[in-house]
């Protein structure tokens, strides 16, 4: 067990006022929506602390989304890993995934800012599902820009976004994944800039997104720390597992834990078929400095920086980039980053459900493989942030089911 001090507060990894972790981050946006993103970073700090906001917003997660979500001892998970495993909940929120954080604490933002349309980007469909619920309940428009291909693996979750009233509009350009339903969104939002809020599904995107995000889902850090004081009789874990694709969720579950230096922040990314394989997600090996979605971050590009199509079997994972927060984690050596299969996140996901009962999204099914590739002794304490269920993703296990 790590029993070194926490680093003092003085040392903190936080956004600076133009948006950068580091290097990482920043504004990078064309003219027409320079006006919303400004008026965003101008006031979103002021409307989000203010306490009619945050007791609105503490109210629905407690009374609409059913938080705080546990934090569960994995006892069959932990004797298999040789640690012990406790597993962050978030699959038991209201719409399955940590999503629903994020777009109640934007939804609020957005009426506070007079806007009547949503738009949205989404992969696996978590988020289009989150934002087409949250919409539902504020009677706002919403449109949700979805690969054709998401669209095709993630059939569940279109149908839900659907049921909920929104508008599922697919984007038929690229890889038609996660990518380029950013793309059709950000478009969107250049031509109707004045009626219209985009909510960003994960910590990407120009600032004050990446910050904004990781706030609304600090919520999840927030509990840990209590959970683990009543479960262990300390506040901090020894090490929190997370899978990255954007990161939402990785952001959330370090963000109370990002000074203290106890604490290992392991950020689980997808290789695909494998690293080398030419279809592969993993940005913090195969990529390198650059801009996408108005950031500054490192994603996957060719040397003359055309964007590398990514590749992971799970939707929401397959993006090129990560947010810049984990881009600063990650170069600064802060967090240690970890690469998985396919192969290896399908077998992880069926080993979850036999020895706990817990079907895991395919993208937390990538975190819980991580498990296997890591060290830890007997008394370390583990959180894995168990991101969402796994429903949406019952097909591609079964069929995987053969090599499993």
């Amino acid at each position: 067990m790590n029993n070194t001090t926490a680093t003092p507060l003085s040392a903190t990894i936080a956004v600076d006022e133009l948006g950068y972790y580091g290097e990482f981050g920043g504004a990078y946006i064309p003219e027409m929506l320079y006006p919303n993103v400004e008026t965003l970073r101008r006031q979103y700090l002021g409307l989000i602390k203010e306490s009619g906001f945050q007791d609105e917003f503490r109210r629905l997660l407690r009374d609409y989304v059913g938080r705080p979500s546990p934090l569960y001892f994995a006892p069959r998970l932990s004797a298999h890993i040789g640690a012990q495993v406790y597993l962050k909940r978030e699959d038991l929120n209201h719409t399955g995934a940590h999503k629903i954080n994020n777009t109640i604490g934007q939804i609020l933002l957005a009426r506070r800012l007079a806007k009547t349309r949503i738009i949205a980007e989404t992969g696996a469909g978590q988020h289009g599902v989150a934002t087409a619920t949250v919409c539902a309940l504020m009677g706002l428009q919403c449109i949700v820009y979805m690969g054709a291909v998401d669209m095709e693996r993630q059939a569940p979750n279109v149908a839900r976004m659907k049921m909920l009233g929104a508008e599922v509009r697919p984007a038929l350009s690229g890889s038609q994944t996660l990518k380029d339903a950013t793309n059709e969104a950000i478009r969107d939002w250049i031509n109707n800039p004045e009626d219209t809020h985009y909510i960003i599904g994960s910590v990407v995107g120009p600032h004050p997104y990446p910050d904004m995000v990781a706030r609304f889902q600090s919520v999840i850090s927030e509990e840990m720390k209590s959970q683990l004081q009543e479960q262990t009789d300390r506040h901090y874990p020894d090490a929190i597992v997370a899978c990255v694709g954007g990161g939402s969720n990785a952001a959330g579950a370090y963000y109370h834990y990002l000074n203290d230096r106890r604490v290992r922040l392991i950020a689980v990314e997808a290789a695909g078929h494998g690293v080398d394989s030419g279809e592969s997600a993993a940005t913090s090996i195969l990529g390198s400095r650059g801009i996408i979605h108005g950031s500054r971050t490192l994603l996957m590009q060719t040397p003359d920086g055309q964007i590398v199509e990514p590749y992971s079997i799970s939707a929401g994972l397959d993006y090129p980039g990560i947010g810049p927060l984990h881009a600063h984690l990650i170069s600064s050596g802060r967090a240690e980053a970890v690469s998985i299969t396919d192969e290896e996140a399908l077998k992880a996901g069926f080993f979850l459900a036999q020895t706990e009962g817990i079907i895991p999204a395919l993208e937390t099914a990538h975190a819980l493989a991580a498990l296997d590739r890591l060290s830890f002794s007997a008394d370390d304490v583990v959180v894995v942030c168990l991101s969402g269920r796994g429903d949406k993703d019952l097909d591609t296990y079964i069929g995987g089911m053969k090599d499993c």
